[in-house]
């Protein structure tokens, strides 16, 4: 039987400084297939390449991952400043409109790290260009140093509201999540509910209010060791059900035109 396809949002590359490449974490594809129980497609996320029409059509769900580049601020009305970092203005160009139809239509996604920054954006919200230079606010960038194992470590709470999604899902209101991000939400964009905060009031998880399809997405980066987290593998079980939900319906949706 065929599995349901994931579209996981590439990014882009230099390989020796000179190549350029699109690539994705072998860590995405290993959640997507192993616990989601999807087939990973990566997308090369520029369009020149593709479109946001294409990928509906051949894709159930899609993964919006991390990234070393940040959405640009001119895409939430401000300048860009050196805080700010690098930036991937196709990769903007490509997932920010497909969020905002995926939304609309109930095909599934998934935002995580950056992905997460972008539903906010396409929702019309804001970023902030550095979590660490906010009083009161914690550093919570990947450690400089150390093994893979130590820096995706668990390194602090992320607590639910009561009764929500992601309660409902983790069967928990308070569970240990791994951190690498410089960024986070300044202002929360329309219909965007954020329902998760670490303990120094950073978002950290939020959905689409209204929405018909699955938009769960965290700051965190669940796919290192999706398939033994407690945390990790039910949000990844729970995007497979959604994406094979959607694929079935998509099927059943055909039969019927071509009956």
């Amino acid at each position: 039987m065929t599995r349901p396809v994931v579209g996981i949002i590439g990014n882009q590359y230099l390989i020796n400084d000179q190549y350029p490449a699109h690539a994705g974490g072998t860590m995405n594809s290993e959640a997507v297939s192993g616990v989601s129980g999807c087939m990973p497609l990566l997308i090369p996320a520029d369009p020149r390449f593709v479109s946001v029409e294409e990928l509906l059509a051949q894709c159930d769900g899609f993964l919006l991952t991390g990234g070393r580049p940040n959405v640009h601020p001119e895409e939430y009305g401000e300048a860009a400043t050196a805080a700010h970092g690098e930036f991937d203005r196709a990769r903007d160009a490509i997932v920010l409109p497909l969020v905002r139809a995926c939304v609309d239509s109930g095909q599934p996604f998934m935002g995580i790290c950056r992905g997460f920054q972008e539903v906010n954006v396409a929702m019309g919200g804001s970023l902030y260009p550095e979590i660490r230079d906010l009083p009161g606010r914690d550093n919570h960038r990947m450690p400089p140093d150390g093994t893979l194992e130590e820096k995706f470590a668990l390194r602090h709470t992320v607590e639910f509201g009561e009764n929500g999604p992601f309660h409902h899902l983790f069967g928990s209101q308070k569970v240990m999540t791994n951190t690498l991000h410089g960024q986070g939400i300044k202002r929360a964009g329309s219909r965007v509910i954020i329902d998760g905060y670490a303990p120094d009031e950073t978002p950290e998880a939020i959905y689409i209010e209204g929405a018909p399809g699955f938009t769960m997405s965290v700051q965190w980066h669940p796919e290192w060791d999706a398939a033994n987290d407690p945390v990790s593998r039910p949000l990844f079980e729970a995007f497979g059900e959604a994406v094979r939900a959607w694929a079935q319906g998509q099927e059943a949706r055909t039969m019927l035109k071509s009956a």
